[in-house]
């Protein structure tokens, strides 16, 4: 499931997503009573609440609604549509992100800090990763979270146009690690079957109908054989070992070439 951002009204969303948090925080009462007053913020948690729990597939105005024991009418004072209570909830999800990194040690290790602590965002929140990046949101934390890479990467003193790629590369890089994680753990919560039980049934059959199999693709044969992560017999699927070994050997090698570049340039 890819949802696009900025589907709702263009002027209606930014104005929400940059909104004054003094006015956001007076709040309001829609009828007296003990119920506490609504407000953006506390619908936008209360989405991102089901989000994480049930996933974007859940995510309703009623089921938001609900979580906060009002009627979905209610929500739409506050927020015109699901549409524009998407972008809200993407961006500020995005505030959990750490803003500032200690450079004292180095550009390399406050990008790998940074590196870490984004993956761990994304296997908290995994519905954020069914955000198309095509269309941004737009907000002030997803600008946020931009500006702190940018600021670890103007360390390095490489020109904007490289760094501008750079910037491109970690965020697809990290957010491609993490989904494999997260859609394996959908993969076993929607199917049933483990990762481990669904490799040893398929790869049991593959042999019997490809008795040659190591022959005609013997390059990667080789590479499963002298390649492969070792099992260290912990519980930990296997698609989520394999990813995390693949984020951890993955990062150093682009951080390597980061390094190599500064050097060709003379940095």
């Amino acid at each position: 499931m890819v949802l696009f951002a900025g589907q709702g009204d263009a002027r209606r969303s930014m104005s929400l997503l940059w909104r004054a948090k003094d006015k956001e925080a007076a709040g309001k009462r829609s009828a007296p009573g003990p119920k506490p007053a609504l407000s953006v913020d506390a619908i936008v948690d209360a989405a991102i609440e089901v989000a994480d729990a049930e996933g974007l597939a859940a995510l309703s105005m009623r089921a938001v609604g609900e979580r906060l024991g009002r009627t979905a009418m209610a929500l739409y004072t506050y927020v015109p549509s699901k549409s524009e209570l998407v972008d809200l909830m993407y961006d500020r999800a995005l505030a959990e992100l750490p803003a500032d990194y200690d450079l004292a040690p180095g550009w390399r290790s406050a990008v790998t800090s940074w590196a870490e602590d984004t993956w761990e965002f994304y296997l908290r929140h995994p519905w954020v990763l069914q955000v198309s990046q095509v269309r941004p949101v737009l907000g002030p934390n997803e600008y946020g979270a931009l500006e702190t890479l940018v600021r670890l990467l103007y360390a390095t003193e490489l020109d904007s146009a490289v760094l501008r790629r750079i910037v491109g590369a970690l965020f697809h890089f990290v957010r491609g690690a993490a989904q494999t994680v997260t859609e394996s753990r959908l993969a076993a919560a929607a199917t049933g079957v483990s990762d481990e039980e669904w490799w040893q049934s398929r790869s049991t059959v593959l042999g019997e109908v490809v008795p040659d199999f190591q022959h005609r693709f013997p390059l990667l044969v080789r590479l499963e054989t002298e390649g492969a992560t070792p099992h260290s017999g912990s519980a930990e699927p296997y698609m989520e070992r394999e990813a995390k070994t693949t984020f951890e050997v993955g990062l150093a090698v682009i951080l390597d070439g980061i390094a190599a570049t500064m050097e060709k340039t003379g940095r």
